[in-house]
């Protein structure tokens, strides 16, 4: 952890005593596909930055519902969508968004990936601008 993140856990700790704990701790989720090059660099950007992440291989357990909602609340079903994968051109059929939803949900190698979250929090893409702060 850099020097002047340590001086604000310090800070908050003793602001916030017992609880602070659980905000020093991020729950960081990182669902990729095994040759995504970006889902490399996601992982590494964690690594060296010593933050726990668990990594989910998308193609083979994809995301609960619960996990999709929460990512396509935060990032918005359109940029879900890999548009270079396989099979992809599919949704640009589909005239509602309920059924690109269930498509994507059903499908989840047609979903862009490295897929971050933390909590409400998601990205979609290789975005370390983003998870600096969530740091």
């Amino acid at each position: 952890m850099p020097e002047s993140s340590r001086g604000c856990v310090a800070r908050l700790s003793e602001a916030m005593g017992d609880n602070a704990r659980e905000y020093q701790d991020v729950n960081i989720q990182i669902f990729g596909k095994s040759k995504c090059f970006d889902t490399k660099k996601a992982e590494r950007y964690f690594k060296e930055r010593r933050v726990k992440y668990q990594r989910i291989d998308l193609v083979s357990f994809g995301m609960s519902r619960g996990e999709f909602t929460s990512v396509k609340q935060a990032v918005g079903l359109q940029n879900m969508i890999d548009e270079s994968a396989q099979g992809a051109e599919i949704l640009a059929y589909l005239a509602y968004d309920a059924d690109k939803e269930e498509k994507l949900f059903e499908n989840p190698d047609l979903i862009k990936t490295p897929v971050v979250r933390n909590g409400k929090k998601a990205t979609v893409g290789y975005c370390p601008e983003i998870w600096k702060q969530w740091e």
